[in-house]
């Protein structure tokens, strides 16, 4: 299957020599949702710009809808919506002008039903004729949105679409992303909410200083990369762990009521059996077993730390 965005080693290097983009190569295919994980200057926007064609590229290419981003701009750009981190949209205007005027900048005909159905999806259709300045952060959020989809683009860009918003509004901004990808909207969202990709994304990538560190489904990301943490709960608390248990590195709550240990899931063995044939061994007696899965942002913190 054809990429709907193809980025292919791709580098951007400033004047002063600083690299905000290394060799970034992607493929984004048709109708998923990817998010751009990393931390605040990892690249994530500079790579969303040179998409759009709003900054240039030291070397490499980028094509959406199998068009080139430099030769066939115009195209290009017809295909894309872009939804920035900062709001900024004329404040005395209404929200139907403001989706209707950013769909005549790409040519686009009138197309009064096609807006009104877009203001509904957005729960915007209570003020389409209130003024931008009238509304919530939240809602001129949504307009952003609005405005970048008024086109009809195949792909949508969100570069930090919550960054600032409380978490109800955040959970109704997923909410409108997933009907948007129903929809069968490309998107591509730049975030450093981990819980954020988490929630919505198909694919994730990894981002940090301007190199892809890793881009994979997110559960086979957290089940291929994620370490187990066995909690083991003991009747009576112990002051030290017993010498036969050290090739286990087991790690003793404060309190000594608790055994923590880690294993990798992927192996062959997990050495839990043994572990609790050693404890028995050693006269600890187990009150409770337990098991954690390692988190998105465990995985995330310990990619960029590499």
């Amino acid at each position: 299957m054809t990429p709907i965005v193809s980025i292919s080693n791709v580098s951007k290097t400033y004047d002063g020599g600083g690299e905000a983009l290394k060799n970034v190569s992607l493929d984004i295919q048709e109708g998923e949702i990817i998010a751009l994980l990393g931390p605040n200057g990892a690249g994530k926007t500079t790579l969303i710009s040179a998409i759009c064609g709003l900054t240039s590229l030291t070397s490499g290419s980028i094509t959406v809808g199998g068009y080139d981003i430099i030769k066939d701009y115009r195209k290009t750009r017809s295909l894309i919506g872009l939804v920035p981190q900062e709001i900024s949209i004329e404040p005395f205007q209404t929200v139907t002008h403001a989706l209707t005027y950013s769909r005549g900048l790409f040519g686009r005909p009138s197309n009064a039903q096609y807006i009104e159905n877009l203001l509904k999806k957005l729960s915007l259709w209570d003020k389409a004729k209130s003024k931008v300045m009238e509304l919530s952060g939240g809602m001129k959020r949504r307009v952003l949105i609005g405005k970048a989809l008024s086109h009809e683009p195949r792909v949508l860009f969100l570069d930090e679409p919550t960054a600032g918003v409380d978490v109800e509004l955040r959970k109704d901004m997923w909410d409108v992303i997933a009907e948007l990808k129903a929809d069968g909207v490309t998107i591509i969202l730049t975030t450093h909410y981990i819980e954020e990709a988490e929630a919505i994304a198909d694919r994730i990538g990894v981002i940090a200083h301007g190199e892809i560190l890793l881009v994979e489904g997110k559960a086979e990301l957290i089940q291929r990369m994620g370490a187990k943490t066995m909690h083991v709960e003991l009747q009576s608390p112990i002051k030290t762990i017993p010498a036969a248990l050290n090739k286990y590195n087991l790690t003793l709550s404060d309190d000594g009521a608790r055994l923590e240990y880690i294993y990798d899931t992927r192996a062959e063995r997990t050495g839990i059996t043994a572990l609790l044939t050693d404890l028995n061994n050693a006269g600890l007696t187990l009150k409770d077993v337990q098991t954690s899965q390692s988190s998105l942002e465990d995985i995330f913190v310990d990619l960029v730390k590499e």
